[in-house]
């Protein structure tokens, strides 16, 4: 039987979110593009709803170096592991950045005729 505890991630502490650590996260297209799809979803999303051109256990690294740098949240209600954008620590933190990065992603998305 599996613990709770082993069930809890590791998420920094919102004084302990770094710039250099979020910019570097968000420097990545397949980050991006996963935070994205967060940041333009009602509600937490599941991992599996993703459909990366890379594989399982890159999709992994990749969720998880947003997680430990700041960018999202993840959790799991079930078994399934869930995760959204840490909006309120980012716009307290870096105000407008989390926003001109997603902007500025769509433009380019939108000049390379991307959806």
């Amino acid at each position: 039987m599996t613990s709770n505890a082993a069930r809890v991630l590791a998420h920094p502490a919102r004084e302990e979110i770094r710039v250099e650590g979020v910019l570097h996260a968000l420097s990545d297209p397949v980050r991006l593009r996963i935070v994205r799809q967060l940041a333009g979803a009602t509600d937490e999303l599941a991992c599996s709803r993703f459909d990366l051109p890379v594989s399982k256990s890159t999709t992994t690294h990749h969720f998880r170096v947003l997680r430990e740098s700041g960018v999202i949240t993840q959790f799991y209600r079930g078994t399934a592991k869930l995760s959204c954008v840490r909006t309120e620590d980012l716009d307290a933190l870096f105000p407008g950045l989390l926003d001109s990065v997603l902007g500025a992603a769509e433009r380019q998305s939108a000049r390379a005729g991307e959806v």
